[in-house]
């Protein structure tokens, strides 16, 4: 009885330090992050700026790969499913925990079958029309949009994008009719408004600002608590005339829900030593972009808590 016991802890102990190898010489080969969006959207140019920098860190080749469609559903599902070791990532933004309210049989969980690593940024969204629009600011938008219900449009980079979850809680909160047009990704959505086809979008000011200043669109707002400094001539929502109005478009940093902690906890300590760069600094400024830097328990528990409100907003949106 005691040579087994002693052979049973002794291979219990291997298995033990089996299971957490790859943590330890962790990464010793090529990481793999996902964005379920088009390349050129502001959740793939964060991953961009982050996955560069993560590269030269840990001393490993991070390679970012789009996989859109279903507003990011696809993507989500396939980091879902992958090995938790710590290789195969996921970027997504506020969109993400909305999903569930919009599509009915995900293969996935939103919330348990990812673990959050680290928010990368909060981008601040900004309401946008075309710069020849007669709409010239959010009180004549709300106007124009009560006089013909239902005959304005709205763009968003997909059904269950944050675009889309930002202009339903505008549309709501205003008590507004309009119509949702989906694109495939924030650039198709960014021509469309400039041509005037559509009337109106929230957009990111991380992808949007080129437009703006060559005064191709006018900005009528943005949706934070506060100006963005990349913008800081515009108005916010409440400013503009809805008062308490706020939305908060982040990105961040997921993995499947088993991977390692001691990998979680090293990549979040690695995307906090990025986002303090100054180069990154500098650059997230120009793009109206601010840090929003949170343990990996405090960014799982902020999910959750986006997961509920912003859920009931998708759930009470027009299908």
């Amino acid at each position: 009885m005691k040579r087994f016991l002693i052979l049973a802890a002794t291979a219990l102990t291997v298995a033990t330090s089996w299971a957490q190898a790859p943590a330890v010489d962790y990464p010793n080969k090529i990481i793999k992050i996902i964005v379920p969006f088009t390349a050129g959207s502001a959740t793939d140019i964060m991953a961009r700026i982050v996955g560069e920098r993560l590269s030269a860190s840990l001393g490993q080749a991070v390679v970012v790969e789009n996989r859109s469609g279903a507003g990011g559903t696809l993507g989500a599902a396939q980091v879902a499913k992958s090995d938790p070791d710590g290789y195969t990532l996921l970027v997504v933004s506020t969109g993400h925990v909305v999903n569930p309210a919009l599509y009915g049989n995900l293969s996935y969980d939103t919330v348990g079958d990812f673990a959050g690593i680290s928010p990368l940024a909060a981008l601040p969204n900004v309401l946008v029309v075309a710069a020849d629009s007669p709409i010239k600011s959010v009180r004549d938008l709300i106007a124009a949009a009560k006089a013909k219900p239902g005959q304005l449009n709205y763009a968003s980079a997909g059904v269950g994008s944050a675009t889309h979850v930002n202009a339903e809680k505008f549309r709501a909160v205003s008590a507004i009719q309009v119509t949702h047009i989906p694109f495939k990704g924030t650039p198709e959505t960014i021509v469309e408004v400039s041509s005037g086809r559509v009337d109106f979008m929230f957009t990111p000011v991380l992808a949007s600002i080129p437009s703006i200043r060559d005064n191709r669109m006018r900005a009528l707002a943005v949706s934070t608590t506060k100006r963005s400094s990349a913008l800081p001539d515009v108005p916010t929502v409440a400013e503009a005339g809805v008062p308490g109005f706020v939305f908060d478009f982040w990105v961040g940093l997921l993995a499947p829900a088993k991977t390692p902690r001691n990998i979680v906890n090293k990549l979040n300590q690695e995307v906090r030593k990025i986002m303090l760069q100054p180069e990154v600094v500098e650059r997230l400024a120009k793009l109206g972009a601010e840090p929003m830097p949170m343990t990996p328990e405090r960014f799982d528990a902020y999910i959750k808590e986006e997961f509920a409100t912003l859920g009931a907003v998708m759930k009470a949106a027009p299908k």
